[in-house]
């Protein structure tokens, strides 16, 4: 079949060469030229295609050179059927094959003024029969030749039989112009990674280190090469075995590949040695192996080097097989200044002074087998405070005037560790961990082995901060040590608006991944928050204890190896004698997450299930299927977890039985699965009138999964927006923080839409409605200490929320509560949860924008420093707006809070246009600073796009993003922008009507 192809595409190909060339009036010379002129050995991919397949490790493309031989000339002009002249083409044929050596005739110079065309005229029987005759005679002749036994199209001709004739591999071309010995972009698997040996040498005056790897690998089948990872390393000298053999590395750029050409193969079994050697630069990013700076409290600048090795960015510090399958363990040397300290993974093992009055610092090599993204280190002016616990020695670095802020995270961390330790029945590994509070970092912590890399912000609070500072930190580290932890309600929802777009992607994802921007934007909400809802789901599912016992039975498994999805599912399977994997492949290999239709009557139960999909659009999933644990309760008894009931829908529909008398069904029992149900008009209305007549009917966490769900349906246009309105009325009896923060962050988005278009009188209205629904309980408040943590967020919300629409009750408060803190003589201390909402209050003024300034470059507070950036941004004031772009250069706002600045202004009516013109121009300064795919990118395209509803930003914000070619417009992030705008135009166009008349 695959020889037919060719021969089908070969045909058409030398037709239409023919009918093109005849068409653009070629003279003959050219012709032949063209047609047999020769190709070159070895094609450039790397200028004449964009990608290449996937292979498996020892698979090779190949392209017959007669399929790039024929394709020549086809697709510059397209002829229509009516307009093709048989009695031309006929003619040209018989003149290509049967009249070359005219091409040497004066008459046929290309230079020869030609006459006029004739009139066209009918073509006679004869000559359309000759015509004819000719096309099939020679198009016959080609198919014959081509499938002539043993004849392969070769440069020579048809001489050699097919079974011994060369076939030439595609590859790319590497830096020099040479082949490059390799043409995929994931690393073959003929060789393992045993040992790494790393000395690193970083000068913080020039910003630039030099390095030595020595890789121990282990062959593990023959090959002729050794392929692996390195970025922006310029390598100056590259040994095999023998040091004194040097060998030459090729480099591949787009894939951030090298690759050593061996002569012999290695044999399988084998164990080599490979030393590079190299210099580079500290990173002026975030990744990699990157200097940063920051002001001590006597103002004096202070630099350091740090490490952020998401995947794929160890390669930037040291060349190395940088995909997380290939683990080795590792023995990493710093040599410093005498003034710095060093941190590594592993406990340090000795300090050596050299003869240049430098200091080698060796850590003990790992007792574990790591994954080069795990691999870190630092040097800097850090200072620590340190606990025994089980045996593990743990240490909270800072600098050296934050030290006092370092106490609670050390407290947190012990208890977790120990708690971790219990839980998982696995003591943790080494025999130190560290947690370093790093001034300029990007992501808020990375889980290194032994060596947890945090922003201050996540990791470091001070003797005033609010309970809700010291929950972020508390939920930060808890995250890291362990690396999965629970996800609350709230962040569930935000990734089911992610997961329900089209262009969102499976959990289990990495068949699609074929570029680093690709493995960048799998770090988002899909892949963390559906991830961790899914074993969540997974876990009140199972019987009692069953989860953790088959978790167990993983990590001690699979423990310092490698697994896939499966081995967890079958080690829960053994665990609970039922398959697992069956219905969670259907979760993990499936994009999106289900909507739920369910009708009752007369104790019947129907059910339906089909994906929960916004944009309908290139659809490509719309036939998905999911085993749904569908838990539900009902009006008998609905509360407490023993009135729980469970139905596996499997199928596309269900019906089970309940009792006659049941009134209604509330399904997703406490919000526990991630799907989404719709009760059909009687449903709803049922459910609402129990809302209404009796709160205390639901759970807290179901009364929000109610109103999270109609929401959704109303995006869907599955329910109008009169329906949401009435489902909220019963919001003003309402006194749970889940709920009315829900409420809050639904009604808040639809605002924001309105706030951004051309209709001040609805804006107005809804604005109203807003302040009138949650009026009541804003008023019943107080502004003083609270303790308890839940009524501290939900306070805060409702306090944003009232002032930033101007309530005067709300913006009085605030503004006495500024002036109380500012006093001279006697400041009072805001409440940690309401200082970003007075500060942002303050910043609507002159002066107490000035204050704030002021104050955020003296603050020490990491916590309270991020609130005043927040509230600086927030002004309304266009004078003010423009001090953002700061964040860029980096002098006085560091560049990693830039996301936040961006997100914040884009929220404010003033800055909103402001800011994506912004982004616009300052593009590829802002990927110099970001990596393409990363999260803060993912971060800006959102803020930026999310909020635009009219066709008129969508077609600028597609042909912005179209225009960036290579520098950014393949991402996933930016068909979701682009998706995003046109949901919420087509939200508009169905609600607009309706809430006019509603409001």
């Amino acid at each position: 079949m695959v020889l037919i192809n060719n021969a089908v595409c070969a045909y058409i190909h030398f037709f239409c060469f023919f009918v093109h060339t005849e068409r653009a009036s070629l003279p003959r010379n050219m012709i032949e030229n063209s047609m047999f002129e020769e190709e070159p050995d070895v094609v450039d991919l790397a200028k004449d295609s964009t990608g290449f397949p996937a292979l498996d490790p020892d698979e090779v493309v190949y392209e017959p050179r007669s399929s790039r031989l024929l394709v020549r000339g086809l697709g510059e002009n397209d002829l229509d059927d009516e307009e093709e002249d048989y009695e031309s083409s006929a003619r040209l044929l018989g003149m290509s094959f049967m009249n070359r050596s005219s091409a040497r005739s004066p008459s046929s110079s290309p230079y020869t003024r030609q006459a006029p065309p004739r009139s066209c005229s009918c073509p006679s029987t004869r000559k359309l029969v000759v015509g004819v005759f000719i096309l099939v005679l020679v198009s016959s002749m080609a198919m014959a030749l081509y499938f002539l036994p043993g004849c392969t199209f070769t440069k020579a001709g048809c001489h050699k039989d097919n079974s011994s004739t060369p076939i030439e591999p595609v590859y790319p071309n590497s830096t020099t112009g040479e082949p490059f010995p390799w043409n995929e972009p994931r690393l073959p698997a003929s060789v393992r990674p045993v040992n790494y040996n790393l000395s690193l040498t970083p000068n913080l005056t020039s910003k630039t280190f030099t390095g030595r790897t020595v890789i121990n690998m282990m062959i593990q089948h023959d090959t002729k090469r050794v392929v692996l990872h390195s970025s922006d390393l310029n390598i100056t000298k590259a040994t095999f075995q023998d040091k004194s053999v040097e060998v030459k590395v090729l480099e591949y750029k787009p894939w951030q590949l090298i690759a050593v050409s061996f002569p012999e193969d290695l044999k399988a079994g084998q164990v080599c040695v490979l030393t590079l050697e190299y210099k580079a630069n500290l990173s002026n990013t975030y990744d990699g192996f990157y200097n940063s700076s920051y002001n001590d409290v006597t103002g004096a600048k202070r630099v350091l080097a740090a490490t952020q090795f998401e995947p794929q960015a160890a390669r930037k510090a040291f060349p190395c097989f940088d995909e997380p399958a290939f683990k080795a363990t590792f023995l990493v040397r710093i040599t410093r200044e005498p003034e710095y300290i060093t941190l590594s993974n592993m406990p340090k093992a000795k300090t050596t002074t050299l003869p240049s009055g430098l200091l080698e610092d060796e850590f003990e090599q790992t007792s574990v087998n790591m994954s080069t993204y795990l691999v870190a280190f630092i040097v800097a002016n850090f200072t620590s405070v340190s606990r025994n616990v089980s045996n593990t020695l743990v240490s909270v670095y800072s600098v050296a005037e934050k030290k006092e802020h370092t106490h609670y995270a050390l407290d947190a961390a012990s208890k977790l560790l120990q708690f971790y330790n219990t839980i998982f029945d696995v003591d943790y590994p080494l025999r130190k961990l560290d947690l370093v509070a790093i001034p300029d970092f990007l992501a808020g912590a990375m889980e290194n082995w032994g060596l947890i890399t945090f922003r201050e912000t996540t990791l470091l609070v001070g003797n005033q901060s609010s309970p809700l500072d010291k929950q972020l930190v508390a939920n930060v580290v808890a995250h890291e040590l362990a690396h999965q932890g629970d996800e609350f309600l709230e962040v569930r929802f935000k990734a089911m608006a992610k997961d329900s777009l089209n262009s969102t992607h499976s959990v289990s994802v990495s068949s699609q991944m074929t570029s680093p921007e690709d493995v960048l934007e799998m770090f988002d909400s899909v892949t963390y928050e559906k991830g961790a809802s899914l074993l969540l789901m997974l876990n009140s599912t199972l019987p009692d204890g069953q989860f953790r016992k088959g978790l167990i039975e993983y990590l001690n498994k699979y423990r310092g190896s490698n697994s896939v999805t499966d081995d967890l599912w079958n080690s829960l399977t053994q665990v609970c004698q039922e398959s697992v994997s069956d219905m969670m492949r259907t979760w993990t290999l499936q994009k999106g997450f289900p909507l739920v239709t369910v009708s009752c009557k007369d104790g019947q139960v129907n059910l339906t299930q089909e994906p929960f999909l916004l944009s309908r659009e290139n659809t490509t999933h719309t036939s998905s299927l999911w085993h749904i644990p569908v838990s539900y309760v009902n009006d008998s008894c609905s509360q407490a977890p023993s009135c729980r009931q469970l139905f596996v829908l499997r199928n596309k529909t269900a019906t089970l039985k309940v009792s006659d008398s049941v009134k209604w069904l509330k399904l997703n029992y406490m919000n526990t699965g991630f799907y989404i149900v719709h009760y059909g008009v009687e449903g709803w209305a049922a459910l609402i009138n129990t809302l209404k007549t009796d709160i205390s009917s639901f759970t807290a966490h179901d009364r929000a999964s109610l109103i999270h769900n109609m929401f959704a349906l109303s995006r869907l246009g599955r329910v109008s927006f009169p329906q949401v309105l009435s489902l909220l009325g019963y919001l003003t009896k309402e006194t749970e923080t889940a709920p009315l923060k829900e409420a809050l962050s639904q009604l808040s988005s639809v605002y924001r839409l309105l706030d951004k278009r051309p209709d001040p009188y609805l804006v107005s209205r809804m604005k109203g409605y807003i302040l009138n629904l949650f009026g009541p309980l804003i008023n019943s408040l107080d502004w003083g200490e609270e303790q308890s943590v839940s009524r501290q967020e939900l306070r805060s919300a409702l306090f944003e929320m009232a002032c930033g629409l101007g309530q005067e009750n709300c913006t009085d408060q605030a503004k006495v509560l500024y002036d109380q803190r500012t006093n001279s003589t006697q400041p009072k201390i805001i409440p940690g949860d309401l200082e970003r909402v007075v500060f942002s209050v303050a910043a609507q003024s002159d002066s107490g924008w000035l204050s704030l300034l002021e104050a955020y470059g003296h603050t020490t507070y990491d916590s309270e420093k991020r609130k005043i950036l927040q509230a600086l941004a927030s002004t309304q004031d266009t004078r003010r707006i423009v001090w953002y772009e700061t964040g860029l250069q980096g002098s006085i706002i560091q560049t990693q809070e830039l996301p936040l600045l961006i997100g914040t202004v884009s929220d404010g009516f003033a800055g909103h246009l402001f800011v994506w013109n912004f982004v616009k121009e300052n593009w590829d300064s802002i990927i110099e600073k970001f990596p393409l795919g990363s999260y803060p990118i993912q971060s800006i395209i959102k803020s930026t796009t999310s909020q635009f509803s009219t066709q008129m930003h969508l077609e600028e914000v597609q042909g912005f993003f179209s225009g960036l070619k290579e520098r950014g417009h393949p991402m996933r992030s930016v068909q979701e922008a682009l998706e995003t705008i046109r949901l919420n135009q087509d939200w508009m166009d169905r609600n607009l009507p309706a809430l006019r008349q509603s409001l």
